[in-house]
């Protein structure tokens, strides 16, 4: 089994096997951000509150991370997922 280089740029691919499914819209959202995959793991720890297993490096999220947990945090209805 490959690893995948987790300093890499995330792609659309990368976002679906971290996050699960999302609206085209929001996966291009993230995208935008430009988070490496590290960053896109990081914001879904914060985003699922597994925050704490950060130990000594927990940190107020900012930069990619910030962005990318806003975006899967943010309201539905911002991205156009109305139930």
């Amino acid at each position: 089994m490959e690893t995948k280089d987790r300093t890499a740029k995330a792609t659309s691919s990368d976002i679906a096997d971290i996050l699960g499914p999302m609206s085209d819209t929001r996966r291009t959202a993230i995208i935008a951000v430009g988070a490496t995959i590290e960053q896109l793991e990081e914001a879904a720890a914060w985003a699922s509150g597994e925050s704490d297993v950060m130990g000594e490096l927990r940190r107020p999220v900012s930069g990619p991370v910030a962005a990318v947990y806003d975006i899967i945090t943010a309201v539905e209805e911002q991205y156009g997922e109305e139930d």
